[in-house]
Parts: C-alpha cells; structure tokens; sequence
C-alpha cells in the first residue's frame, strides 16, 4: 500500500517513507521483513553499475493447450505483460559482479506467481548454456509457486530441462548459486533451486515441494512454527546459509570470485620434541585452543561459511566453507568443537553425528567439480556413538567418507589440530598430506577406552596413552604423518594468532608441493601413502616436519 510517498510494511504495519525503503532494498527498517522486489530491482542490487547486458528471451509455444479457464490463457499472458513489463516471469542478463562476469536469472513474482512454465525454463536452460560455453558462474534468484497449470505436461517437462543443464554445468565444472526468495515452491523448488552448488536464502523466505496448503489439506495435520522457512530449512541441512538482502551481493562476490592457484613459500622445517603422551592429550583436549571456525577466521579471506547435508539436517560438529589463504581458493572443513558449554552442547562436544560426514562429502564434491584445494582440520573425540547416529548410517558415512576422499582429483591436506580419536577422525583425513599439531594426538581408539578394554580400569589412561604412542614425535616415526606443526609455547591457546600463522605456513607448504600435480598423480600418491601401513617395511616420512617459526 503506498501513495507514492509511504509504504505500509506487510508484516508489522509500519508506515516507511518509500526513499528509505529503496535505500533498505525493501526490507523493513522496523521488523526487518523481506518484501518482494522487481526482477529489474534484483538486477541492481546485485550486478556492477551498468554492466547489465540482456540476455533475449527465447521463443516458445505462446498457447500449447489453447487452455482456458475463467479467463484464457492468452489473455493472462497479455494482462501480465502489460502490468509488468516483462515478457515473462524471469529475466536473464550477462554483467560483472565485483568486477567478475557471472550470467544472473532473475524470477519475478508478479508475473503469474512467478510460475514455470515453457519460456522460463528455456530461459533458465540457455542462461545454463552460455555460463558453460562462457565459463561464467550463474547466479539464479527465484521466487515461484510453482510450474505453470496453463501449459500442462509441458510445463512438468521444464522440471527435466533444467535439471539436465545443472547437471552438465557439473560436468563443466562451472558454479551455480541459488538464491531463494519468497516464496519458492513446487516445480522451481524441485529443480533449479535446489540444484545449485551453493544454496542462499533470504531470512523468513518459504520453500518446499507442496505448500503448506497443500500439506494440510493432504495429512489433515497442524504444521511446525516456522515451518518451510529459510530458518526451518538451514536447521533441516537444506541450504548453506541465511543471508539478509544487504549482505547479499558481498556473499555472492567472495563465493564467485577468481581462481589464485600460485604456489605458496615454503617454510622453515620444524624438529619436534619428545612430550608425555599424557600432557599432550590433556592439551589437546583444552577447550581454550583454537577451533576449525577460529582458524577460519584467523587464516581466511572472503570466507563463507556452508552448511547441511541436502539429506537430513546440518550437524554443527562439523564446520566447514571456502576461503582463499595468501590468495589460494581452498575448501575447509573440519570438527568444530566450542570454548564454553553452550557451544560444547551446541555442536555435540566435535562428535558428528551421519550428517556432519555427509556434509563434509558434498562439498568435497563441489570442491572437486571448482577445482579447489580441500583442507580438513581434525579435532574430535571420536564420531557420534548414539542410538540416532546408528539409525541413520554413521558408519556407511565414515565409510563413504573415506572412499571419496581416496579418489578426489584435487590436492588434499589434513591436519590434527587436536583431538585425532579413531574412525571419526580418520573420515576427514585420507589426505595426501597429513600433518599434525605439536600437542595433538591421534590414535584408533581414546586413552580411557583403550584402558578401560584392556586395564580394565579407566584409571589406566594415561599409562594406555604412553602404549598407544599416540603424540605427535611417534605419529611421524611411524610414518603415519607428514610433518607437526609447531605451537606457541604452552599451546595453541596462549596465543592463538600465532598458532594460526604456524598452521597457515604448514598448509601452504603442502600445497605448494601438490598444486603442480596431475588429478592422476594426486591420486596415485595418496593411494601409495596409505597402501604399506602395516607391512615390514613402511614408507618413510615425506619430511621431518612442517610448520612456520617456532615460538
């Protein structure tokens, strides 16, 4: 509702003079409600001033059904054209985000409810096209309810289409971001949407395959508060994250910037010391180091965080995204523990449960499909050993964890950054280089349980930890590890941005060694790291150690 002045805010009433509401890109200065915007006002917001270059829309059956209801389809093609201006539901255009020239499809609601039919899904396919033949990211921003009723089975078989072109953007290796705005259902929802990469959503949006409506009147059951809302979905694993309109285009930049592959320094080599057994797994345990999201922050830039499985839900024991660490993209993940208790509760104390590991495999996936470097810090007591965890597959996850990360054609590197506790951390380090923090341990099952099997006393601990040979200077004897980071003096907790800067020279140092090598080369030497564990005569270690200056 507006005079032309104020604007009455759909959901808390609020009157906003219309100058204010542009400069919010619609969004409510007083409730912070997303209201929907104008294909033309996307294009805006998120491309370079003046870089936006239309993309035609194709030509299609203007009527395949001759379909009339109230009114004849005709006709409401006609009416929706001439209140919008539009030719149809979706726009496509060429431009440059930060500088970066992406392909960006933009659905408009207004349009007959943003419905997909014939036009939009060739639009949406040949946009697919000229981001493969062009090697540009596509952008998709949707705002659907769903295929179009007036065009029939051919509307379904737009479903299909798309789905086919995302699927050879895979194979071309060529990124894609949806970005979800209210609402998107149905056919959209089912296809595209959720078929990119990465998956953004505005807060508050709705998705889902049936509307709520639709589920109601199915199941004759009351829906869950804030059910199929951009909060309900990043809880349920079914989007990477919720980004507010302002945050948007500088998200979208950091995901589709360039690629930086130069090989990084190496540094100078590091000669461990001998520690207790004991003291190191007491140190890695302390809940003042370093966590995969504090590296993150510390090592990264332009980072952005990704979650959920796609499956089931997003576990918070795992924590993962891209980055660029001196100026190499590389996708990191890693065990995510916490400092407090809210935050040990919160992400289930670094045990993942299923959906952590199938979290951690679909963006080893995209990292593959984008050519980015994986990087994955260990730090966990062990996987998720509870009733839940064994009904939904933890160790089919543990499993298949290992079996992807044994054939990924992109440099690999692991590293201990804490806790290494049995199959739980081995499912996040079948690397080609495996490397290991100076007060870190590693080891097939924890002190406590390996003393309460054999000692039959937990008391035994820290005797069974000294027979396990689980520290860091035994790792690399046996051949088990690359290198050892160093840490600052009294661990990595005493100063943290040092331990980073430590952490950060090591990885650079493995990955100047594995950027030159061939996707088979890659392969082969990870393959042959793990193929003589066990036997007499094992391989020696690929250098005494990595790491940066030592404290």
């Amino acid at each position: 509702m507006s005079d032309g002045r104020w604007i009455r805010c759909r959901r808390c009433q609020a009157m906003i003079h219309h100058r204010r509401f542009a400069r919010s890109l619609g969004v409510c200065s007083e409730c912070g409600h997303h209201h929907p915007v104008t294909a033309a006002d996307r294009v805006e917001q998120l491309l370079d001033r003046g870089s936006a270059t239309p993309v035609e829309t194709p030509k299609v059956l203007p009527d395949p059904l001759s379909f009339v209801d109230s009114v004849p389809y005709a006709e409401r093609l006609a009416s929706a054209r001439e209140t919008t201006g539009l030719a149809e539901a979706a726009v496509c255009v060429r431009g440059l985000l930060h500088g970066r020239p992406v392909v960006l499809v933009v659905m408009d609601f207004r349009f007959l409810g943003g419905s997909l039919g014939s036009a939009v899904g060739e639009l949406v396919t040949v946009a697919a096209e000229i981001a493969e033949r062009e090697r540009r990211p596509l952008i998709t921003v949707t705002a659907s309810g769903g295929a179009r009723m007036q065009e029939g089975v051919l509307s379904l078989m737009q479903m299909a289409k798309t789905s086919q072109a995302f699927a050879a953007l895979d194979e071309a290796g060529v990124m894609s971001v949806s970005v979800v705005a209210d609402p998107t259902f149905g056919g959209v929802a089912a296809s595209f949407a959720t078929l990119a990469d990465v998956i953004l959503i505005e807060p508050g949006a709705r998705m889902g395959f049936a509307g709520p409506r639709v589920i109601r009147q199915t199941i004759r059951e009351e829906l869950p508060e804030g059910f199929q809302t951009a909060e309900f979905l990043l809880e349920h694993g079914m989007v990477d994250a919720v980004v507010p309109r302002h945050e948007l285009r500088g998200v979208l930049s950091r995901l589709v910037g360039g690629e930086d592959h130069r090989p990084p320094p190496r540094p100078p080599a590091y000669v461990p010391r001998k520690r207790d057994a004991w003291e190191v797994v007491r140190l890695a345990r302390d809940t003042r180091r370093p966590t995969t999201a504090d590296y993150a922050g510390l090592l990264l830039e332009d980072f952005q965080e990704l979650r959920g499985d796609r499956v089931f839900g997003d576990s918070r024991s795992v924590f993962a995204g891209m980055g660029r660490l001196g100026g190499v993209p590389l996708m990191l993940i890693g065990h995510q523990k916490g400092h407090n208790t809210a935050e040990l509760v919160a992400s289930n104390f670094g045990m993942p449960q299923p959906e952590g590991y199938r979290k951690a495999a679909r963006l080893m996936r995209l990292a593959e499909k984008l050519r980015l470097p994986v990087v994955t810090l260990v730090d966990t007591p062990g996987a998720y050993p509870g009733v839940t965890a064994e009904e939904r597959g933890q160790a089919t996850a543990i499993a298949e964890s290992q079996r992807l990360m044994a054939r990924l054609t992109v440099p690999v590197v692991s590293v201990v950054t804490g806790e290494g506790g049995s199959g739980g951390a081995l499912a996040l380090a079948v690397a080609n280089r495996v490397l290991i923090c100076a007060n870190a341990w590693y080891s097939v099952i924890s002190p406590e349980g390996c003393a309460s099997i054999l000692w039959k006393t937990p008391a035994a601990a820290p005797e069974a930890a000294r027979a396990l040979r689980l520290e860091a200077e035994e790792l690399l004897r046996l051949g088990v590890v690359d290198g050892v980071v160093p840490e600052p003096e009294g661990g990595a907790h005493t100063d943290p941005v040092l331990a980073a800067r430590m952490l950060g020279a090591a990885i650079h140092a493995a990955l100047a060694e594995l950027l030159p090598l061939s996707p088979t080369e890659l392969i082969r030497q990870r393959y042959g790291r793990f193929r003589h564990f066990g036997l007499p005569v094992t391989r020696a270690p690929l250098a005494v150690a990595l790491g940066g200056d030592r404290a």
